[in-house]
């Protein structure tokens, strides 16, 4: 999504569509945890990852637009968290400290890559061992979600193209409206 389609990812009916606060209770993120936003956007998740891992925990948030980061740190500023780095990914490598992350979240971004195995690798690179790579992803098995197909994945989709890149799928938690949580470990 360009970054003229903002206003989109903020909009009011997404705390229902998709239950954000929930998504993030899921991962049982740990105060003190370094974690990571790729495709962060203007910060919708990025916001919650931070108040969870607290002052002492780290957030990187990466995006491929400037003008997203440019949202982003405006949003840091509002809300006053300084425990965030906004990152200039790139579209073949979200540009991330090397064996640093306990988790890396994507939501809704994976089938948007244009290189998903070489953002995959640099991914697996940035975790730790037994860091976790979280897919959110609208649900293709389910017709009746309003997104388009090419916006949504299978859970055998998804597993097929991680597991591929030396991920192992670990838990499938269907507790969203809309959106499976893919939760993979790297081993």
């Amino acid at each position: 999504m360009g970054y003229q389609g903002a206003d989109w990812l903020e909009r009011p009916e997404r705390i229902e569509e998709e239950s954000p606060d929930r998504a993030i209770d899921a991962l049982r993120i740990k105060s003190g945890s370094t974690v990571a936003d790729v495709g962060a956007g203007s910060g919708y998740m990025t916001v919650r990852m931070a108040r969870r891992v607290g002052p002492a925990g780290r957030v990187y948030a990466t995006d491929i637009q400037p003008e997203m980061l440019t949202l982003l740190r405006q949003r840091l500023v509002r809300e006053g968290l300084s425990n965030v780095e906004p990152v200039l990914g790139q579209s073949d490598d979200p540009r991330l400290p090397a064996a640093a992350l306990d988790l890396i979240l994507m939501v809704d971004v994976y089938h948007e890559f244009s290189e998903p195995q070489k953002m995959l690798r640099r991914m697996r690179e940035a975790l730790k061992p037994d860091g976790r790579l979280v897919l959110l992803e609208y649900r293709k098995e389910d017709p009746s979600i309003p997104i388009r197909p090419e916006h949504k994945m299978t859970v055998a989709e998804a597993k097929m193209e991680v597991e591929a890149e030396g991920f192992r799928l670990t838990r499938v938690d269907e507790l969203l409206p809309r959106q499976h949580i893919l939760i993979f470990t790297k081993p």
